[in-house]
């Protein structure tokens, strides 16, 4: 091997890379099961993990792309369950609606609350978030222990999520959270297994505000 041939660098634009990738997505995904409004999302969510298992896991409530929508047009609050979920998400698009990107998992008296419990910071920060969210998006891709604290919560009645994105990652709890959470009534957007990830739900939650612009 020569390893002073001179390296040339790919000189397509990056778009051009996401269309050539979108369209080769279309191509190996072949039939499917998923609607006109459901398709973007699912094509963000196999671009991000190249995973067509995964894309093809996903499920959707009936309302959930248009409630997904309607939250980031009215600028409700999009709560992330970690700083990897938050750093992510297109905030300049939420924020053009008036919305904002949380995370409290990291608040000082979400650790402190957790310690004084012997429980998870996860499940004390939504049980903070919820206050503050109401009709907003809960965008968790990382903790099944904030998933099942959220979906306790929306059985309760002290929970009223626009919107749920639930796809962590792990072989803890991931699965049967996200099964969990198929069974509610609510807007939500969930994938079965133990695949996810802050990835993936990140790409859920920016195809919803790429549709939220382009109503405009």
């Amino acid at each position: 091997m020569d390893f002073h041939t001179e390296f040339k660098p790919l000189t397509i634009q990056p778009q051009e890379i996401e269309e050539k990738s979108f369209e080769i997505i279309t191509e190996e995904l072949g039939a499917h099961p998923f609607t006109a409004e459901q398709y973007p999302v699912v094509q963000r969510v196999i671009h991000a993990s190249a995973d067509f298992d995964l894309g093809r896991s996903l499920v959707f409530h009936p309302d959930a792309i248009t409630a997904g929508i309607k939250a980031i047009r009215s600028g409700k609050l999009v709560v992330a369950d970690v700083q990897m979920v938050q750093v992510g998400i297109s905030k300049a698009r939420i924020e053009k609606f008036g919305g904002e990107v949380k995370v409290y998992i990291s608040d000082r008296d979400v650790m402190e609350e957790a310690k004084r419990l012997n429980t998870t910071r996860a499940i004390v920060s939504i049980r903070k978030a919820v206050k503050e969210a109401e009709g907003g998006i809960f965008a968790i891709g990382n903790a099944p222990t904030a998933l099942l604290e959220l979906i306790r919560l929306v059985k309760e009645g002290e929970a009223k999520p626009g919107l749920v994105i639930g796809m962590p990652v792990g072989f803890v709890s991931a699965a049967e959270s996200k099964e969990e959470l198929a069974k509610l009534d609510i807007p939500f957007i969930t994938n079965r297994g133990r695949k996810g990830g802050s990835p993936v739900t990140v790409a859920a939650l920016n195809a919803l505000s790429l549709m939220a612009e382009r109503q405009e």
